[in-house]
């Protein structure tokens, strides 16, 4: 792949670099952890069996994740079982340019724990153990009731009696980093990576610090502990007081070649850094503000993945979620709506197919009180409707009645002000007789009489499966038009068998009018409404076909 130059002029490859545990041989490269399956897990009420974690496990591989986390064996059977299936088929699937998921288990610091991930692990081409211990005073004292000293040899011992399984691939992962004393954190992480560690695991287990100190944090660690140089430096950032993107950024400014994320950032309390954002951020501005950082994520996988662990998970997005809520690419501003009509660009920083919304040439607006005369033409125009400008300015009043009195004003609403605006005051085609036969003797048969506006008359006759059906295709000989009843409904207004029946048709027409596609990839037909009253039902639904068939043939082609 061609070369490219970020905005201090040094050379980099946008290829995935080779992979080699304690090495990235491109340093602007920045490997995505994903912990979906192990942390994201952990937001309670998240759990997911076997099957879903391997369907996730999967996606995740398309999607390029460099390391998928797929969960912790000790923690029940279903884990290990989890992590095993993982391991035995996501991670034997190498792709044409040789991209293999490394697979990787979280384990306390100690040798059960590590023995059974290993197990789990070792039918991965590329399996990772990611022993973990706390290593801020508070979980030292209150937690693990052990000393620096107890807690450092742990330590020590843990990542040789890994090395001694067979794994060469190995994260230590000093939970509460954070808080922890600095120069206990260096005198640990150096004695880890002595032992034969490949990834160093930096965690701001409780979400508390700041963005700036974030990279103050990487930047010391990488100055101060011997060694630091020929390893990974892992950030894991939770999402507390809402910092987990930034810090993830920040880490990966300072020096920190690997981000550990979830997908739609969930996990314990608040969350996790979210992959969808911190990937998106490093595409959006890599180049331009972050020394040409760049990540192997395929994004156009991103939408679908988030579905994927929002259905599995039950963990429901808000709509406002950056990147993958529903209202990411949704605007209702009258202001903004004009400039993306004009320009995309205006207001959209990366584009809905970007990640992996169905191709799209119009703008996803939501209409409401704040929007323009322009947005509304244009969404119209999408839903298959070409109005004169007279026309619009019609609707255009009704509709901004409508807003008034509605959060959103739906694409069954505007269809609804088309149907009821744009009409001539003198119909095309009236009624002007009609007579039925129907039961159980014989087919339904319709002779039905219309006078166009010139006033010449036209008679035909139907059968159909009742007076209704009948009637109407009689009608449809007459006036040469194939039309879908989409919708038809009747009700009385009052009581008795001689009660006044209101009928409701809603129409469109077949074979003659090109479908509108819409943002995600269905077509769209204008459709067009009407209403008759009466105490002859045949004859109210006749007349309320008539008044929608009017409609339709009165919108200008």
């Amino acid at each position: 792949m061609a070369a490219k130059t970020s905005t201090n002029g040094t050379h980099y490859s946008r290829s995935r670099p080779e992979y080699i545990p304690n090495r990235i041989p491109d340093p602007h490269y920045v490997r995505i952890l994903d912990t979906t399956l192990r942390d994201g897990e952990q937001a309670p009420g998240a759990s997911m069996v076997s099957s879903q974690k391997l369907r996730i496990a999967r996606q995740l591989a398309k999607l390029g994740v460099d390391v998928i986390e797929g969960g912790f064996p000790s923690a029940s059977q279903e884990d290990f079982n989890a992590v095993k299936m993982i391991a035995q088929e996501v991670g034997n699937n190498c792709d044409a340019d040789g991209y293999v998921p490394v697979i990787a288990a979280l384990c306390r610091c100690n040798e059960k724990d590590i023995a059974t991930a290993w197990e789990a692990l070792k039918y991965a081409k590329r399996p990772r153990l990611m022993p973990f211990i706390a290593v801020s005073p508070i979980h030292m004292e209150y937690k693990l009731n052990k000393t620096k000293e107890e807690v450092l040899q742990i330590a020590k011992d843990m990542i040789k009696f890994a090395r001694s399984l067979g794994c060469s691939d190995i994260q230590f992962c000093s939970e509460d980093a954070a808080r922890s004393d600095r120069e206990f954190l260096y005198q640990i992480l150096e004695e880890v990576i002595k032992a034969g560690a490949t990834t160093l695991g930096i965690g701001d287990t409780v979400g508390i610090t700041m963005p700036f100190e974030i990279r103050q944090l990487i930047a010391d660690i990488k100055a101060n502990v011997p060694g630091a140089e020929n390893v990974i430096i892992s950030m894991h950032c939770h999402n507390d007081l809402g910092h987990a993107t930034a810090n993830a950024i920040e880490a990966a400014q300072a020096g920190a070649m690997q981000l550990e994320v979830t997908i739609n950032g969930i996990g314990e309390r608040a969350g996790n850094a979210s992959l969808e954002e911190v990937v998106m951020a490093l595409k959006c501005r890599g180049d331009q503000v972050l020394g040409g950082l760049y990540t192997g994520i395929n994004t156009r996988h991103l939408l679908k993945t988030s579905k994927m662990v929002e259905e599995f998970s039950g963990m429901y997005l808000q709509p406002h979620k950056a990147v993958v809520g529903d209202n990411a690419f949704l605007h209702e501003s009258g202001v903004h709506q004009a400039g993306l009509l004009k320009h995309r660009a205006t207001y959209e920083i990366m584009s809905p197919e970007d990640i992996g919304h169905e191709k799209s040439s119009g703008v996803n607006m939501v209409l409401g009180k704040l929007s323009g005369r322009q947005a509304l033409k244009s969404r119209l125009k999408e839903l298959g409707y070409e109005l004169r400008d007279e026309e619009v300015e019609s609707v255009f009043r009704n509709f901004k009645a409508i807003a008034e009195k509605k959060k959103r004003v739906t694409d069954v609403d505007l269809k609804a002000l088309v149907s009821n605006q744009v009409s001539h005051d003198e119909p095309i085609w009236k009624l002007d007789g009609l007579q039925v036969t129907c039961g159980t003797m014989g087919s339904s048969t319709a002779t039905i009489k219309l006078v166009t506006s010139d006033g010449i008359t036209h008679v035909a006759c139907s059968v159909g499966v009742g007076p209704v059906d009948s009637a109407y295709k009689a009608i449809n000989l007459i006036v040469k038009e194939t039309v879908k009843v989409l919708e038809y409904s009747l009700s009385t207004v009052t009581e008795g068998t001689d009660a006044i029946a209101t009928t409701r048709v809603v129409i469109r027409r077949e074979n003659k009018q090109s479908p509108t596609p819409a943002l995600n990839g269905n077509v769209i037909y204008p459709t067009f409404s009407g209403t008759g009253e009466g105490v002859d039902v045949v004859t109210s639904s006749v007349e309320a076909y008539l008044t929608a068939l009017n409609k339709m043939l009165d919108l200008k082609e």
